[in-house]
């Protein structure tokens, strides 16, 4: 078995993959999936920590521009990711393999509180972690808290799991001329303005030296596929 090219990673996971083809709330055979391919990635000897995102559920944003205060927003929104670490959480631990929740904030009748000496704890013990509660402010993003996370417990990368293959020039659903990229700088990640990730997180990536790589989760055994150096996706780093 080829050894994986990273021992630690945070894998940010967003919410609205989750709903599948039901569009909203969470869809089992999809959680299913995408817990076999954590548990794959497991088995492979790296160490997994995941951030979710929570807009199969709620975006504090939305509700925000609908007359609710932006923090109160988006604290129902880091609500939400919670809800779907627990789902991942159980569904993860029915296969088999043992995981562990934390959240950014104090809620100890639902989830330990994330703490860098916690996730060295748990990650040691072979466990994947799900992280949830976003960075436990508002006004951040959950691939602000995946960079935030990985560089906090010391991964080697962020694996942004989308439903592109990876970096292009324009939305490939809407222009048909759009190029994809194998590989960025974080600063011209940030120049491009490209919407695959906020330029926050960007930004703190490149200050903590944390490559990213962007690939689609679309393929069952993707993010095994990343961590062997054999999948297709972009590189940010450098």
């Amino acid at each position: 078995m080829t050894d994986p090219v990273y021992r630690r990673v945070v894998i940010k996971l967003s919410g609205e993959y989750l709903a599948g083809q039901q569009g909203f709330g969470i869809d089992q055979a999809t959680m299913d999936r995408v817990a076999d391919d954590l548990i794959a990635a497991r088995q492979l000897g790296t160490e997994v920590a995941v951030v979710i995102g929570g807009g199969n559920i709620f975006r504090g944003v939305e509700v925000s521009s609908r007359g609710v205060s932006r923090p109160t927003g988006d604290t129902m929104g880091m609500l939400a990711t919670m809800m779907n670490c627990l789902a991942l959480e159980a569904t993860i631990e029915r296969k088999g393999t043992p995981a562990r929740a934390l959240s950014a904030f104090v809620m100890p009748e639902v989830s330990e509180l994330f703490t860098r000496a916690a996730a060295h704890k748990y990650l040691a013990e072979g466990r994947i972690l799900l992280l949830g509660g976003g960075t436990g402010n508002p006004f951040f993003t959950t691939d602000t808290t995946a960079v935030l996370r990985a560089a906090e417990i010391g991964a080697q990368a962020v694996l942004k799991a989308t439903n592109v293959d990876g970096v292009y020039s324009a939305d490939p659903k809407k222009d048909p001329s759009a190029t994809r990229f194998d590989r960025l700088t974080h600063s011209q990640a940030i120049e491009g303005g490209y919407k695959v990730m906020d330029a926050t997180a960007f930004a703190l990536a490149r200050e903590t030296s944390l490559p990213i790589i962007v690939f689609s989760i679309a393929e069952p055994g993707s993010i095994g596929a990343i961590l062997r150096g054999a999948g297709h996706g972009t590189i940010v780093a450098g």
